[in-house]
């Protein structure tokens, strides 16, 4: 019995000591999910009730909001009039649009239909005081200008959806903190797509362009739709409670009504998602198709966007300079395929034969570039003309730098040295076999009557040196 006892050896777990890489990786993956999930997780950190009082607490347009919007849509409106990406912004800061939209998602996620009629009713007071105040604004005269800011909210974009749904979700994430962050973040991730749009609808009124107003108002509703979606997502994922009514038929037929709301502005939300991102798809390969065009040495003039018209399903092309053959165009029609355009019309405008007007713009040209090269050759003989003359004119201007006016400094003297009865000048040329020197030489006769010549001719050397700025000169008399 004890040498069996002894025999015994404890039993130990292979799995413990020596883990396998199957037991590895389900570690790893499990901390990793954990991981994530702490990290992304918002359900923790969310008060409800405090979320449900703010957004019911901002749904109304009236009094220092009102204004507050009026004011805000007035700022953007002068910032998509100068392009100023800057003042739109600013306008956003202080914009109140996110109330009536956030009451519309959270109403539906919740059943209560108290605060969906006073949402709907204070999105109606929002739209129209920020349509009359952009009205009024562009109304005047100076500010109906067409900028790039204003023509780029004149049709919904794809993209457009994306800014609306971060936007939402970005804004009831952030409200629904227990640590309040300020209104400015999620003012600005709303506002981004619904101010410059209602400034644009009410431009395209101003300016009675009803194209504008229609598709500003369409990229307004579009975002309007996914931001209140955004909104109803959220508030059934952290499981917002739900409202009681005591009448429970009442209830029901709330809940079914909720229901069904909630299931059109989701159906509708993506059917507009797909007509876009399908219009956007559309466009990107139409372009393509003008880009390997053009790319193929075809001429093209008049591009514009209207030229794509997906709602025809179809493609203007304007061809300039050379016509392009039927062959030609029938192959380009048959890499419709290709770029995804099946059953889109490709046409082709092209003009006249303009050949002969090539080749004689191309004679123009060249006769042009001949005389140009004349023209720089002629230049080129004046200019060396020029520095000649320029070369000349500096030895002239040494030479009488150097000349002494004898005619003035004899004047001179005869007044100074009343006893002097001529002078002469000459230059004395003379060598030391190492260099040349050139000196200024003078010669005067004196009156007998007159004492000290050799006093006058000092003074007058002296003057001489003065006079003409000389180092070195002589002075002697005439014998």
């Amino acid at each position: 019995m004890e040498e069996n006892k002894n025999n015994e050896q404890p039993q130990i777990n292979p799995d413990l000591n020596n883990p396998t890489p199957v037991s590895d990786a389900k570690f790893i993956f499990a901390s990793i999910k954990k991981f994530l999930f702490e990290l992304l997780d918002i359900r923790l950190d969310t008060d409800k009730k405090g979320t449900i009082e703010d957004i019911k607490g901002n749904i109304s347009m009236k009094g220092h909001t009102a204004w507050v919007l009026v004011f805000s849509i007035l700022i953007a409106s002068i910032g998509l009039n100068v392009s100023s990406t800057a003042v739109v912004i600013g306008a956003m800061l202080i914009s109140p649009l996110m109330g009536p939209i956030l009451g519309i998602g959270l109403s539906i996620g919740i059943n209560d239909i108290d605060t969906l009629k006073r949402s709907l009713i204070n999105l109606g007071v929002m739209i129209g005081l920020s349509l009359v105040t952009s009205f009024t604004f562009f109304l005047i005269p100076l500010f109906r200008a067409e900028t790039p800011e204003l023509l780029a909210r004149t049709a919904p974009d794809v993209r457009d959806v994306f800014i609306a749904i971060a936007g939402g979700l970005a804004l009831i994430i952030a409200i629904s903190r227990r640590s309040k962050q300020t209104n400015t973040i999620a003012g600005v991730a709303i506002a981004t797509a619904l101010m410059p749009p209602l400034c644009t609808a009410g431009y395209g009124l101003a300016t009675w362009n009803l194209a504008y107003f229609g598709g500003a108002m369409f990229l307004f509703t579009i975002n309007t739709i996914f931001i209140a979606l955004a909104t109803f997502v959220i508030v059934k994922f952290l499981k917002f409670p739900m409202v009681k009514y005591i009448n429970s038929a009442k209830r029901k037929r709330i809940a079914s009504m909720a229901s069904i709301v909630a299931i059109i502005i989701f159906t509708a939300s993506i059917y507009m998602f797909f007509n876009l991102f399908k219009q956007n798809q559309f466009n990107q390969s139409a372009q393509q198709l003008i880009n390997d065009i053009k790319s193929n040495g075809i001429s093209i003039i008049d591009e514009n966007s209207k030229n794509i018209d997906y709602k025809n399903n179809s493609i203007k092309i304007f061809v300039y300079g050379n016509k392009l053959t039927k062959n030609e165009i029938a192959r380009w029609k048959s890499r419709l395929n290709e770029y995804g355009l099946t059953d889109t019309k490709l046409l082709f405008h092209q003009g006249v034969d303009d050949s002969d007007l090539r080749n004689e713009v191309k004679n123009l040209t060249d006769l042009y570039s001949q005389n140009q090269r004349l023209i720089t050759s002629r230049d080129e003989t004046i200019k060396e003309k020029e520095e000649k003359i320029k070369l000349l004119e500096s030895e002239i201007s040494k030479y009488f730098d150097n000349e002494i006016p004898f005619i003035q400094i004899s004047e001179e003297a005869q007044i100074n040295y009343t006893g002097l009865a001529g002078i002469s000048f000459a230059k004395e040329i003379s060598t030391n076999f190492k260099k040349i020197d050139t000196i200024a030489v003078f010669k005067t006769t004196w009156y007998d009557s007159i004492p000290n010549k050799e006093q006058q001719e000092i003074q007058l050397k002296k003057w001489l040196k003065t006079r003409l700025k000389l180092d070195t000169l002589i002075v002697t008399k005439n014998q």
